[in-house]
């Protein structure tokens, strides 16, 4: 492809409201273009990156054995109310009615869509296991749309669901989805960290999030050095040490003045001790009924956890007047003593706290020497606190590590969720009606070309892995005559016909601005074709990734070309 017959519109400059490498490179190299907030239009070149990225997931996908649906993308409101989330997936779905009154989603997600379809097509064991997927977009009203295609409102996403007789299929589909998710990110480039996770909004047991390692990522993951526990903050537990005050014997619990001592900060200050030694009494609203979590003062709220405790689809933290209308007291001074009429979940580690001390649910008023069992009873508890670094392993006791991460994909088992909401069933081989069980697997396509670049570049521009790249060479001629311009065309007609995929710069600019948008625009390799050619019939080959280059004559450059593309090849692909 000639670059006077294409569109790769260039920039010198940073965009001003991109904040994150891949959003400034993909803008700067003439990959994407903004349209609105949250939403981008591919241009040639990052078309072809994105569609090399899909190859490699269709390839996989297909060497896994799942089959490729293509499903629509509107889909009707009798499916998510047959499962139960269309009253719960929240304000991310956008919800449309057509000229009718018939109410559609644009689909965030296709569950639903898929187990409809797929309970029309089975009726015996015999059709199962089944695995499907399909490459194709989805939608999400982002509240705070940012990192350009990292969190958009519309994005692509490549999802299966698989369908098996039983848990132990369910464990088959699973385990190989989770070797196919780590072949298509190693053949793309991509250093990921699997990790534990939650399943969200999807519902479903074991799950485990490809997380690529970056500084703007918008996910914790606390990893051990020692023993290779990993898992998503949302998920990740940690070993319990011995709380505050262990060693002493109960005191009598007694009120203590506090005027205006409300944060933990100031309490600390106020009574001169540490702070898990205070219990911290929280209200939320949990699908719109106040609860209280009770944890030790120097942790804060797991949300995630605290809601699947619950079993809640949505939860916030109270109002004020809430608060106030439980507690009987400003916020500030909440606490577990003297039984209220709220549900009230504790952490784990209250259970082991000596001579604490908490609100009293009075102003100005906490509790000092207050002790679990005999000040007030736990009916219910659970780990409702998030993982920091340092807290020891759940399996080893190490101290945990923390990076920051981006998802890219994500599988979970389903289990019987939608089969079961949404009446499917098999009959077995006695004739008997059974329930499948699902698993769930998505890819990110948008975030992994992201994560590509995130992870690929340099202070010049993209080092795109051969495997994905737009173009595997990049051709500068530096001709000026019409005899030098017919020598570079002969090189560029000797590469297209070796089948090798070229993008050769032919405009009429300087080398350095050639060279600059080369490097910017980061194929693997870039043929010079210039003096030296013109002189001595040599070719300059140069790899993008590490700068090596070597001097080849005509006859060498097939050989040299392709002698890189091979060792890159072998490095993406091997197991």
């Amino acid at each position: 492809m000639k670059l006077t017959r294409y569109l790769v519109p260039t920039l010198k400059e940073n965009p001003s409201d991109a904040v994150v490498v891949s959003h400034r490179l993909m803008i700067r190299a003439g990959l994407i273009r903004k349209e609105t907030a949250g939403m981008y239009a591919y241009l040639p070149l990052g078309l072809r990156a994105l569609q090399k990225i899909t190859a490699i997931i269709r390839e996989e996908m297909e060497r896994a054995g799942a089959l490729e649906f293509l499903m629509p993308e509107l889909t009707g409101a009798e499916l998510w109310k047959e499962s139960g989330r269309w009253d719960t997936m929240g304000k991310e779905m956008f919800r449309i009615t057509d000229r009718n009154g018939m109410a559609y989603a644009l689909a965030p997600t296709h569950e639903e869509a898929f187990t409809a379809m797929v309970r029309s097509l089975i009726s015996s064991y015999r059709d199962l296991p089944l695995n499907v997927y399909q490459i194709n977009t989805k939608f999400r009203d982002e509240i705070r749309p940012r990192f350009g295609v990292m969190r958009s409102k519309e994005f692509i996403m490549k999802d299966a669901y698989s369908f098996d007789l039983d848990e132990a299929g369910l464990e088959t589909s699973y385990q190989a989805m989770r070797q196919a998710y780590r072949r298509i990110f190693q053949r793309a480039g991509i250093d990921t960290i699997p990790v534990e996770a939650d399943t969200g909004a999807m519902g479903g047991s074991a799950s485990e999030e490809f997380m690529v390692a970056s500084e703007v990522g918008e996910e914790v993951l606390l990893i051990c050095p020692q023993c290779g526990y990993r898992a998503n903050q949302e998920r990740a537990a940690h070993a319990r040490k011995a709380s505050a005050g262990g060693g002493e014997t109960p005191a009598a619990c007694a009120e203590v003045s506090t005027p205006d001592v409300k944060t933990i900060d100031d309490l600390v200050a106020f009574f001169g001790c540490t702070a898990d030694r205070f219990l911290k009494s929280l209200v939320y609203l949990a699908d719109g009924k106040p609860v209280m979590a009770v944890l030790t003062g120097d942790r804060d709220v797991n949300e995630v956890k605290l809601r699947n405790l619950l079993g809640a689809v949505e939860l916030e933290l109270a109002p004020d007047s809430v608060v106030e209308e439980v507690t009987k007291a400003p916020v500030g001074f909440a606490g577990p003593v003297n039984a209220l009429a709220v549900r009230t979940v504790f952490d784990i580690a209250v259970r082991g706290v000596v001579n604490g001390i908490t609100g009293a649910n009075k102003k100005d008023v906490h509790f000092n020497g207050v002790n679990p069992g005999r000040d007030f009873t736990i009916k219910e508890e659970g780990d409702i606190v998030l993982a920091v670094a340092g807290d020891a392993c759940p399996a080893c006791g190490t101290p945990l590590g923390e990076k920051k991460g981006i998802e890219v994909g994500h599988i979970f088992k389903l289990g019987y969720k939608y089969t079961k909401s949404m009446n499917v069933s098999v009959l077995d081989e006695k004739g008997a009606a059974i329930t499948p069980i699902m698993g769930c697997y998505g890819i990110g396509v948008n975030r992994t070309m992201a994560a590509i670049i995130e992870q690929h570049h340099d202070d010049k521009g993209i080092i795109w892995p051969v495997s994905v790249a737009p173009f595997a060479v990049h051709l500068v001629g530096l001709g000026k005559s019409d005899d030098e311009l017919a020598r570079v065309e002969e090189i560029y007609a000797l590469l297209c016909a070796a089948g090798i995929e070229v993008l050769y710069d032919d405009r009429h600019a300087t080398p350095g601005f050639k060279f600059a948008d080369a490097d910017l625009i980061g194929m693997p390799i870039r043929v010079t074709v210039g003096k030296g050619y013109f002189s001595g019939g040599e070719i300059e080959v140069k790899r993008r990734a590490g700068g090596d280059t070597v001097k080849v004559g005509r006859d060498g450059l097939m050989s040299a070309v392709r002698a890189i593309i091979d060792e890159e090849r072998a490095r993406l692909n091997a197991s």
